[in-house]
């Protein structure tokens, strides 16, 4: 295996891992820039995101960052949705869904950098906000906003071999008042599931490639629990500035690997 996709994978995931994001927009174009045909690359870059994510839970958890039952009500569409992603992923071409992807990593990266407003839902009763406390903090779900937004997030994602964190986060932080501290540590385990559905979306389709994914999931799991130490000691405000300034980057990033490609539509 080259050293670019060794140094590359371990440094994408320590950034990742700070913010609670997967970083599949990265991983995807630098294991085909390094050779790897672009299915096996989304495959490998599910597991990637799966050992990432896990490293960096062991972590969160002792600090108690994770709002497992926030978790548990929002993800579950996007795992869903990430397997029938992955299973699909071979009949749409992915160039397309890039560009669509792009705009919204951009729209997502940008509301990122607005200061958040103070939530004024709480003490509501309504039918779908769901009213949370989780230690010190309280906030209020909107599941009418979340739920559509994660099941489109995982369909997506699966097929073009991401984790969705990139809109998981803005979701929970402006639409949902969670603290970015809980929304990286909460997105971190979603972005565990996610990634591992899809992954098996994308194997029982054919395209596991053990000589890359399992030695640069391992360099990944490092990445990310050095990552997540980093994160822990990082302010809510600095860390939110990070997730915006990588988001827009991997917009970027995504937009121009399309355009490289040069296809654009379906199979």
């Amino acid at each position: 295996m080259p050293f670019f996709p060794i140094l590359a994978v371990f440094g994408i995931s320590i950034v990742m891992a700070m913010v609670g994001r997967g970083g599949g927009n990265f991983y995807v174009p630098v294991l085909v820039a390094s050779g790897i045909q672009v299915h096996q690359a989304a495959t490998t870059a599910q597991l990637v995101l799966f050992a990432t994510a896990v490293s960096a839970l062991l972590i969160y958890g002792k600090h108690k960052t994770v709002d497992w039952k926030l978790a548990l009500v929002i993800d579950p569409p996007t795992d869903i949705m990430a397997f029938v992603g992955g299973y699909f992923a071979h009949r749409v071409s992915g160039d397309a869904l890039k560009y669509i992807f792009a705009v919204l990593l951009i729209i997502a990266g940008l509301f990122m950098l607005r200061p958040v407003r103070e939530q004024h839902l709480l003490g509501t009763r309504r039918f779908g906000f769901w009213p949370r406390a989780f230690g010190e903090y309280r906030y209020v779900v909107n599941l009418w906003l979340a739920l559509p937004i994660t099941t489109f997030t995982g369909l997506v994602a699966g097929m073009v071999g991401i984790s969705g964190g990139s809109f998981k986060i803005p979701l929970m932080v402006l639409a949902c008042g969670v603290p970015m501290r809980i929304a990286v540590g909460t997105s971190s385990a979603m972005v565990a599931a996610t990634a591992l559905m899809g992954f098996i979306g994308h194997t029982v389709g054919g395209d596991f490639n053990p000589l890359w994914s399992i030695p640069l999931a391992a360099i990944a799991a490092v990445g990310g629990f050095v990552g997540s130490k980093i994160s822990v000691k990082t302010n809510q405000k600095g860390l939110k500035n990070i997730f915006a300034c990588t988001t827009l980057a991997a917009a970027v990033f995504m937009a121009v690997n399309a355009l490289l490609s040069g296809r654009v539509g379906f199979h």
